[in-house]
């Protein structure tokens, strides 16, 4: 049984630590252990290329079934199931002798990430006051961020030991699994337990709109995969500055990738659109900042810091829009943007190895930084749907651009009822 239901900032805050496990631990903190592993299980780099592979296969497979998993288990059990994969896995790294027992244990880790976000956007849909859920979401995605700030750390300390440091994040995976068992809401339902009915089919207009959601998170995932995947290289190999940088680099993605959690309001505020183009625009600034001046230390330190606000507000952003679209279908809603990113970003890493192989490193990064800003140029395109305040007043969404059912919002008003307590 659970405790008492957390509230609007309690959920946001463990949300973002499940988070921080499933995308920094279970996800990213593998493509920072490479070297050790490696070195240690004596792999060729096909084998690493393979292995790493796993974790995007089992992701995008893991995100197709999580709507069917998270309406038949509910918020709380799809969490903790999530968790149990990234316990698996991460024990599985931690003790693997050889290429397949490390891609096993990769492969439970895909299939928590692609989970776990599903799960607890489910239960901010229908346990979080309406005017709150955009901002608990975007803090919720943070959570990526703080991953990154925890295991860069670990890298640095541990690298030789990276089978301790996988130890240790199997222990904070199961501390997660206490954690939502005993605190999330127990299923996706409203109104004291009853079924809820099924959703209305969405209509051509809504479709088309998810679909330019869905084009623009693909752009952006192919746009960022230059910085993500060769920033390293670049700085290393033509900046000639120090492998233990890289870490550096990557710490001040996370440290600066939590103000993503703004990112809900700044949406508001300025709207989508907006919003989406001035993150783009400094996605592109801190991709071409970064090669103009590879051997500055500074200079690519502050190209992390403005990469990893920028990426961070446009995942949350997209998150945020793609719930609000798909407001009916709340487990759904993380599942169109973030496999799209991860799609745009499978795709965009050989296109960066083709464009460097070619024209070289700062030409192929001036590139993509170019890409960053023509993606922007276009953000007038980008859906307005409307806010989850609209959901207040029950009737209120069905007067929105996007607006879903009237049935729809009277049981987002519902959920709403019971959360009074602002994050």
């Amino acid at each position: 049984m659970s405790m008492r239901a957390v509230n609007a900032t309690g959920f946001a805050i463990l949300g973002a630590g499940l988070i921080a496990i499933a995308y920094g631990l279970a996800r990213y903190a593998y493509g920072l252990f490479v070297p050790s592993i490696r070195s240690e299980l004596g792999l060729s780099a096909d084998a690493v290329g393979v292995v790493g592979s796993m974790a995007f296969i089992s992701f995008c497979l893991a995100s197709v079934v999580a709507p069917l998993i998270v309406d038949r288990l509910g918020a709380r059990y799809s969490a903790v199931l999530s968790g149990l994969f990234a316990l698996a896995g991460l024990t599985l790294i931690s003790q693997a002798g050889d290429a397949i027992t490390l891609g096993a244990g990769v492969f439970a880790c895909g299939i928590c990430t692609g989970l776990m976000m599903p799960a607890l956007s489910s239960g901010v849909q229908t346990n979080i006051r309406p005017d709150l859920r955009g901002r608990v979401n975007a803090v919720m995605n943070a959570g990526t961020s703080a991953g990154l700030i925890l295991c860069v750390p670990a890298v640095l300390l541990l690298s030789g030991a990276w089978r301790m440091a996988y130890g240790s994040f199997a222990v904070l995976a199961a501390l997660g699994i206490v954690a939502a068992l005993l605190l999330l809401p127990s299923a996706s339902k409203v109104g004291g337990g009853k079924a809820k009915p099924a959703p209305l089919p969405l209509d051509t207009q809504r479709w088309l709109t998810v679909g330019r959601l869905t084009v623009f998170c693909f752009a952006m995932g192919v746009a960022g995969s230059a910085y993500w995947i060769f920033a390293p290289d670049l700085v290393v190999e033509i900046g000639g500055l120090s492998e233990r940088l890289t870490g550096m680099l990557w710490l001040v993605v996370g440290i600066a990738g939590l103000a993503g959690a703004w990112a809900s309001d700044l949406g508001d505020r300025l709207g989508a659109p907006a919003t989406q183009a001035i993150a783009l625009v400094a996605l592109g600034a801190a991709t071409a900042l970064v090669a103009a001046a590879p051997g500055d230390v500074w200079m690519a330190l502050v190209s992390a810091a403005v990469f990893g606000w920028a990426f961070m507000t446009l995942t949350g952003l997209y998150l945020v829009t793609g719930i609000r679209l798909l407001r009916e279908r709340p487990s759904m809603g993380p599942v169109v943007p973030f496999l799209a990113i991860t799609v745009g970003q499978a795709v965009g890493s050989p296109l960066v190895g083709w464009a460097i192989g070619n024209a070289g490193y700062v030409e192929a990064f001036l590139m993509f930084a170019t890409l960053a800003v023509l993606i922007a140029a276009f953000s007038f395109l980008f859906p307005r749907p409307a806010s989850d305040a609209a959901d207040e007043g029950g009737e209120g969404a069905a007067e929105s651009r996007m607006a879903a059912a009237p049935a729809t919002s009277k049981r987002a008003m519902q959920d709403g009822q019971s959360e009074t307590e602002s994050i």
